[in-house]
This record gives C-alpha cells, structure tokens and sequence, in this order.
C-alpha cells in the first residue's frame, strides 16, 4: 500500500497549482502527501512524483522512496527531453500519449506504469492545453497511489528520439510565412514568459495571442 508521498517541483513552474491540488486529493484519501520544493527535502517514503522538475535526481535521493515518478508527454521512448508537447503540437499532433514512467539516471527512459491520451481539438492556447495536462498528471498519480499494486510495469520498447530544450529565439514569427502556417507556434508561445515576436526593419515587436470573448 502506497501511504507517504512526496510531490517534487524542483522551479517555479506553471504546473505547482496542479502539484498542489495532487497533495491536496492525496491527503483526501487518506495518505501522508507533502509538496516538496527541492531534492535535498525529500523524505523518507513510498513513492516522490517529480512534476515539472528540470534537475536531474541524484541516487541518493531516489532512494530515499520505492518508487520514483515522472509525467512525459510523449509515445516513449520517441520524443524524450524537453518541451515534448509544444514541440508536438508544432509537428500538427493533436493526441499526445502522457506516460507515467520510473525516474532513472537516464532522462525519460525509465519503465512505464501507466498512460493515457491529451486530446486536442486544434484550438488550444498555451493556458487551455496546459490545464489539460496538468490534470492527467494529476489523474495518473492517483491512478498509481489507487490502482497499486494491481498495476506493473513495462519496458520502453523501440527506437529513441529527444526534443531539445525550447529558447526564446523558439518563439520568433517567420514573416515570410503564410498566416495560417503560424497558427502551430502562436499556440505553444506564452505570452508572459516566451512570447511570440517578429523584427521588421530593425526593430523588435512582441506579439501576443488571446481567444477574443
């Protein structure tokens, strides 16, 4: 049985209110669930879920708990790294496997326990698909903490690929391109913190995008 758990987001990421809101359930249920802000805090315990996090864990504080969890947003062992369902989402993909897989020293590579499907219309901003994959990682940590230890899991089978981490330069706006073919880039930018630009005759001009309400 799965009782002490600690939810790692190691940065200031978009996904701590889902971080919280994990703990929060968890607790809910009955377990001893704790957020955690950085590796040298993990305790003791069953299982630590890393959501978010961008440091590599080191062994000794996977062995701190039996089980170790990632959430990555790809159809390992293709697309490992960074960024995996923006840059998806720029290839034109709109069902994105979302795998729940064991930390290892080799990133994104460890055995799967569960998975599931983000499924995107087509329309989404940056803030809409993130909600949705805030909230599968949610479901597939309490899918692990519940379904445990009915569930096992399976190797990565097949040939790997990685994204690289996404830049600002990511983010620049092609005036050559028709409209429609930005369509892709301006709904993985953000506006705050990566926003979509383009320079014209020497100077730098942001874009930024909103559904009109």
């Amino acid at each position: 049985m799965i009782n002490n758990i600690s939810v790692l987001v190691d940065n200031d990421s978009w996904i701590l209110p889902y971080a919280d809101k994990l703990v929060s359930k968890l607790n809910q249920l009955g377990k001893s669930a704790k957020l955690i802000r950085c590796h040298e805090d993990v305790e003791d315990g069953d299982v630590c879920f890393f959501l978010g996090c961008i440091k590599i864990a080191k062994e000794t504080f996977l062995n701190k708990n039996k089980y170790n969890l990632v959430v990555h947003e790809s159809d390992l062992p293709k697309g490992k790294g960074f960024a995996p369902v923006a840059w998806q989402i720029l290839d034109g993909k709109d069902e994105i496997p979302v795998c729940l897989i064991e930390a290892c020293n080799e990133v994104d590579s460890g055995d799967i326990w569960l998975s599931d499907v983000l499924r995107l219309s087509g329309t989404e901003l940056s803030a809409e698909w993130r909600e949705m994959q805030g909230n599968i990682s949610i479901e597939l940590a309490l899918r692990f903490v519940c379904e445990y230890p009915t569930i096992k899991a399976s190797k990565q089978i097949g040939n790997s690929t990685s994204y690289p981490r996404r830049r600002p330069n990511d983010s620049k706006i092609d005036l050559d391109k028709n409209f429609r073919d930005l369509i892709p880039l301006l709904r993985v930018v953000d506006n705050k913190d990566y926003p979509a630009f383009f320079e014209y005759n020497g100077c730098k001009y942001k874009l930024e995008i909103s559904k009109y309400e």
